[in-house]
């Protein structure tokens, strides 16, 4: 039950993150290699409420968001705009979010320096399980990343369904060109997706250390992961990139806990599960999950 329970918590933060990738993905058409380590700004942000003010990291939520969401706008603003707007190749997009990655790596590195210079606690390697607890017999973190995703997914169904900017975001997704001869604010609403991916993004970081724990390379450790869950779902759909972080999140947390009966602890090579589910999604179904149901649907309607 423990290791279910694990996987579903996994499963769900990958979601937050695999969400955040698809929809920067079909606004901009910029497979974010970064988008891992925009899970560390809300790591590091309850660590330091938690550190220097004594704030209980689930009371970080709310500045967790806002913090990912201004860095995913200032890494759009200052490192991808302008390559978009000289319709920078794909490969070069790529590249540019992969310099990224390193620089946040940097600056998590040299931040965590800081923090256990001024605080004298740990903040190179650490983790929230001891400040987790229950409710009704069950483990908290379980109950609010659930509750994280149910609230996301409605939230995101009424924004796209029930408001103008909504639309207009839709729009922008599917045909930019066209929307904004329609005059849709394209500008507009591709910003409002790097401040909503990376605010998705660093909310599943500051709850990720209530589940494994935190040094400067996790975001670029787990970004295999990501990519797994938005591959086989679907890149191009955001609710088939849901579908993939459960699939991979519990066969990465299952498959790895059942192996390890077998042969001993091999935690540490759980991220080839994640690998060989890309390869074998971009093998047979490069549209994923959500490819292969739209052209069922296409032939039987």
């Amino acid at each position: 039950m423990f290791v279910v329970e694990g996987a579903l918590v996994y499963s769900n933060l990958l979601a937050l993150l695999s969400i955040g990738l698809t929809i920067t993905y079909i606004t901009t058409g910029v497979p974010n290699f970064a988008q891992g380590s925009f899970a560390l700004f809300g790591s590091y942000t309850a660590l330091t409420l938690l550190h220097t003010l004594k704030i209980h990291p689930y009371a970080s939520v709310p500045l967790a968001f806002a913090v990912g969401g201004l860095a995913g706008v200032a890494v759009y603003a200052l490192a991808l705009k302008p390559l978009v707007k000289r319709e920078a190749s794909i490969v070069t997009l790529m590249i540019a979010t992969l310099a990224v990655d390193l620089i946040l790596l940097g600056i998590f590195g040299a931040y965590s320096d800081f923090l256990e210079g001024l605080t004298g606690k740990s903040a190179k390697k650490f983790i929230f399980t001891s400040y987790d607890f229950s409710i009704f017999g069950f483990k908290t973190i379980l109950l609010f990343s659930t509750f994280a995703i149910l609230l996301l997914l409605a939230s995101l169904s009424a924004l796209f369904y029930r408001t103008k900017f909504g639309i207009a975001l839709r729009a922008s997704m599917e045909n930019p060109e066209l929307a904004e001869v329609m005059g849709v604010n394209v500008a507009r609403t591709r910003t409002f997706s790097w401040f909503l991916s990376g605010a998705l993004a660093s909310t599943a970081g500051c709850f990720l250390p209530f589940r494994q724990e935190i040094v400067p390379l996790t975001g670029s450790l787990i970004i295999v992961s990501i990519f797994a869950a938005s591959i086989v779902g679907g890149i191009t759909s955001i609710y088939g990139s849901v579908l993939g972080s459960y699939i991979v999140g519990f066969s990465e947390s299952l498959l790895t806990f059942i192996i390890s009966l077998a042969f001993g602890q091999i935690l540490v090579y759980s991220r080839v599960i994640s690998l060989i589910m890309m390869l074998i999604a971009l093998v047979l179904a490069p549209k994923g999950l959500a490819g292969v149901v739209k052209k069922k649907w296409s032939i039987y309607s």
